[in-house]
């Protein structure tokens, strides 16, 4: 199963993010094969807003394991987290499985 997850910064948190990051990137690392891609939101001035991930997992209890443990969430980084199924037909240029 595949999911897009938008998730929010809370107001002035970009420090907190930037403090943050190494052990978001590392946390992405070793989930290897359940990210599809993802990268980070930017407002108008090209600062970090937010995240963007779409992701697959056997399940949502799963996806929701990961998010339970995602520094951005300790961290309270996030603000705001959008869930939504998503059906990948083509990523990178080639035929998803």
């Amino acid at each position: 199963m595949q999911f897009i997850i938008k998730a929010y910064d809370g107001a002035g948190m970009l420090d907190r993010r930037m403090a943050v990051r190494p052990r978001h990137l590392e946390g992405m690392e070793k989930l290897g094969g359940h990210v599809v891609c993802a990268g980070g939101l930017l407002d108008e001035a090209g600062k970090m807003k937010g995240s963007v991930l779409v992701m697959d997992f056997e399940n949502r209890a799963e996806l929701d394991q990961y998010l339970a443990n995602e520094p951005y969430v300790q961290e309270k980084v996030w603000e705001k987290i959008e869930v939504e199924r998503l059906n990948v037909v083509i990523a990178k240029g080639e035929k998803y499985r």
